[in-house]
């Protein structure tokens, strides 16, 4: 059975459908999947210090280049999976919509803070500070930014009402009810969201392949869907 596991370090935005992805594929084929969550520079950083994993799911293309560059993923292997959209979310049920082109962020913030994942490093911080930058908000809301270590942590902050105010994925928002979606931000106004997979280098390569082909699989395409994102792979 020892070939028959896979272990698979992804984007933290990924865990509500990729849970139920790989429940699926396990329940399928009897192979046991173990998904380790985080931001995705936590997790090449890993990758980089050796860390068991045989696929990584990245939220952007640029940590998948620099291990890529560094020979510690397959690149014959890898795939762009998956697309998503980035949106303002604000605490609580019906929260009245915002446009961004026109509104006052750092003041309808207040004292509050604005939650969003790491601004130099996150994927979905780097598009967040990006847009806000694109629009003319950034100067105004940069004080204010309570910078967490990935998407879904930014999502609980504005889950829980520590913060009124958060910039997560369209995916991380439809998986909590405790927060409203006020406003998506324009596509144009950051680079676009991208979501590549890989086989790690020196990992089970017969079982990623097989887990990678799985997730292009019409069965998988379907749960990405009805998540929220978009699918590149066919």
């Amino acid at each position: 059975m020892a070939q028959a596991q896979i272990t698979v370090f992804a984007a933290a935005s990924t865990k509500t459908a990729l849970d139920e992805a790989a429940a699926a594929y396990q329940s399928a084929t009897a192979r046991t999947v173990t998904i380790s969550y985080a931001g995705s520079p936590a997790l090449a950083r890993q990758i980089q210090l050796g860390a068991p994993a045989d696929v990584f799911l990245s939220a952007n293309s640029g940590w998948m280049d620099v291990l890529q560059q560094e020979g510690l993923v397959d690149p014959a292997s890898r795939l762009d999976l998956l697309t998503n959209r980035l949106v303002l979310i604000a605490h609580g049920n019906g929260a009245a919509p915002l446009d961004l082109s026109a509104a006052d962020l750092g003041g309808l913030l207040g004292e509050g803070r604005l939650a969003m994942a790491l601004t130099d490093a996150v994927p979905a911080g780097i598009y967040g500070k990006a847009a806000l930058m694109a629009l003319g908000q950034w100067t105004a809301v940069a004080p204010k930014v309570a910078q967490a270590a990935n998407v879904r942590a930014a999502l609980a902050l504005v889950a829980s009402g520590e913060a009124p105010m958060g910039v997560v994925y369209a995916t991380d928002a439809r998986a909590d009810s405790k927060v409203s979606v006020i406003a998506v931000f324009p596509e144009a106004s950051h680079p676009r969201i991208v979501y590549p997979a890989a086989a790690v280098a020196g990992g089970n390569a017969a079982e990623a392949k097989v887990f990678l082909e799985y997730l292009r699989s019409p069965e998988a395409r379907d749960i990405f869907l009805r998540h929220g994102f978009g699918v590149l792979a066919e």
